[in-house]
């Protein structure tokens, strides 16, 4: 059985994948679900200044916690929580089994979200920063526990040497029915027919957890 580290996207908490850390726990596995810095309820980001640098180095002490005594973790990222797993993977990659992406911008050495994103996620973030410059706020249709997001985790460029790309096992399923179109265009067409990859696409919504529960809990069952 496996132990995963389960990372959410821009916005949400470890509580989006509590219902998918049920269906793993019923298999035998076990899971963590992660809250990054600055998305806690009670999180003011006037006094703790976030940036990716930070998330990244919250999932690498946890996943090294985790394998202290051995052992590795499966390692899944929503949206920009893919940021954040390759960048914790590429500290340590002998900790990491798999890397699974769910309609995610998989991004290069000195590619922030901002540079990679569409342009209609770029105007929305800029119509949505707060008074402080500093966060941006949740959409209005996101369920009511979905907190600011840390503007800087965005803006930000990975550091990357690429020894995530060591993992041995890497997973990406996009999401083909967004109103708003496509999440990670780029992405997809790089990744369709890259034998690195195992590829999907469902016809879900970018809240792919939601849509697409059991497409979600059958990519990983085997990990």
């Amino acid at each position: 059985m496996s132990m995963f580290v389960l990372v959410p996207g821009a916005w949400h908490g470890g509580w989006w994948y509590e219902p998918l850390a049920a269906g793993l726990h019923e298999l035998g596995h076990t899971a963590e679900c992660v809250t990054l810095a600055g998305l806690w309820p009670h999180d003011d980001l006037t006094r703790r200044p976030v940036n990716l640098s930070t998330h990244v180095e919250q999932v690498a002490e946890l996943v090294s916690d985790l394998t202290a005594g051995g052992g590795q973790v499966v390692m899944v990222g929503h949206s920009y929580g893919g940021q954040v797993i390759n960048g914790a993977a590429d500290r340590d990659p002998s900790r990491v089994s798999a890397l699974v992406h769910l309609d995610t911008d998989v991004v290069e050495d000195g590619e922030s979200c901002w540079d990679v994103t569409t342009e209609a996620n770029r105007q929305y973030f800029l119509d949505s920063v707060g008074g402080d410059g500093l966060g941006l706020a949740p959409m209005p249709f996101f369920d009511e526990r979905a907190r600011p997001h840390p503007f800087a985790t965005l803006l930000e460029k990975s550091r990357l040497t690429g020894a995530w790309r060591q993992v041995p096992v890497k997973r990406y399923a996009a999401a083909l029915d967004t109103p708003g179109g496509l999440q990670a265009p780029a992405t997809m067409e790089r990744l369709r027919n890259d034998p690195d990859w195992h590829y999907e696409e469902w016809p879900v919504t970018h809240n792919v957890l939601r849509d697409g529960p059991g497409r979600v809990l059958d990519l990983l069952r085997d990990l």
